[in-house]
């Protein structure tokens, strides 16, 4: 039986970048496997893989804990914020350190803690006591009008 979940994240041939771009941020991570295309059509490149013979396929990484996998696979498909990744911060110089760096470079801000960064992938930015702090008097009124998230104004 499966004991966990690896979400794998599509690249434009930049994964191996993005990876690393990660483990800079998330300082606790590592790369954990590098797997590449094959290098011709005799070893099961096929005719649509050819840009990519013999370069990065994969990249299997690890930050704060979790494993991705990142693939080169070619244009076809973009992130979009209908799938992001929730980063529960312990206080607001956590929440600023990922803020400002996710978004710097070419990263997007949005709203209520949701941001994307320079590959396109969303994040959510938010303090670990979330919870607590829907419950304070016109909590979802303030955080609608916030981008980054300011503790202190709950």
């Amino acid at each position: 039986m499966a004991k966990k979940i690896i979400p794998n994240l599509w690249f434009d041939g930049n994964a191996k970048e993005a990876a690393d771009y990660y483990l800079s941020i998330f300082k606790d991570g590592k790369v954990i496997n590098t797997t590449y295309y094959p290098k011709s059509e005799a070893e099961g490149l096929a005719d649509f893989q050819k840009d990519f013979a013999g370069k990065v396929l994969t990249v299997e990484f690890e930050i704060l804990g979790m494993r991705f996998i990142g693939i080169n696979a070619g244009p076809h498909f973009k992130f979009n914020e209908s799938v992001s990744f929730m980063i529960p911060c312990k206080g607001q110089e956590e929440i600023d350190y990922y803020w400002n760096t996710l978004t710097a470079n070419g990263g997007e801000e949005s709203v209520c803690g949701w941001l994307k960064d320079k590959y396109g992938l969303s994040w959510q930015v938010c303090p670990e006591n979330w919870e607590e702090l829907n419950k304070k008097p016109n909590a979802f009124k303030k955080m609608m009008g916030m981008k980054k998230i300011i503790i202190a104004d709950f």
